[in-house]
């Protein structure tokens, strides 16, 4: 579920227009939320930082998507991390100055609340995916979801992902070698057609079966 564009209004009446470059940190886990986010054009990947120094990625975002939703609780630290990926605009807003809106509007408070619920349920998910499935299946869960109607971001038409195997790697949480023996087993069995900074879905059915 996303954010409808006629919502925007709101958020930018409560907040700030700011932009990110490739790669650059929108904050860090453990920094204080005091900020919730909505994205209006490009892509952020949200990621656990492991002790070990390894990245779990939970997820790729883009235009219409929250978060930092842990705003909502007064001084809880960030539990993940959040970078761009391409160049980024958001809209950054704090609940306080969101609240008078969420009084106006009914259907911005019934969004944001089920927007919430559905972020605790991806955040099971994503730990699932990430100590419950192999390669397989991580590779050709996140081709699923990354294609899914409601996460299609403008701009990927014919389920056509703008991706590298270098930063699919990096999102799927796999090294890039794996990944890639991975999308080219899929290619040879006709589930994708690999080409240049592209991954195009061509058989969505034979990538859920592998998930059962």
């Amino acid at each position: 579920m996303k954010i409808k564009e006629d919502l925007f209004q709101y958020f930018e009446k409560a907040g700030t227009i700011v932009h990110y470059h490739p790669n650059d940190m929108i904050y860090m886990q453990e920094d204080t939320s005091n900020s919730l986010y909505l994205i209006k054009k490009g892509r952020v990947r949200v990621f656990l930082m492991m002790q070990n120094g390894d990245e779990l990625t939970f997820t790729v975002l883009n235009s219409g998507d929250i978060f930092g939703d842990s705003s909502f609780f007064q001084n809880s630290p960030r539990p993940t991390t959040v970078m761009a990926i391409n160049d980024v605009e958001l809209i950054r807003c704090n609940i306080d100055s969101l609240y008078p809106y969420l009084m106006e509007s009914k259907e911005l408070t019934i969004t944001l609340l089920q927007l919430l619920s559905e972020n605790c349920d991806l955040l099971s998910t994503r730990l699932k995916r990430a100590y419950t499935y192999d390669r397989y299946e991580m590779v050709a869960a996140f081709l699923l979801e990354l294609t899914e109607e409601d996460n299609i971001e403008k701009g990927i038409i014919n389920q056509t992902l703008p991706y590298t195997h270098e930063e699919f790697s990096t999102y799927v949480g796999l090294s890039r070698v794996t990944t890639t023996k991975v999308l080219n087993e899929f290619q040879s069995k006709g589930y994708v057609n690999l080409d240049y900074r592209k991954i195009q879905i061509l058989n969505r059915e034979g990538l859920a079966n592998i998930l059962g």
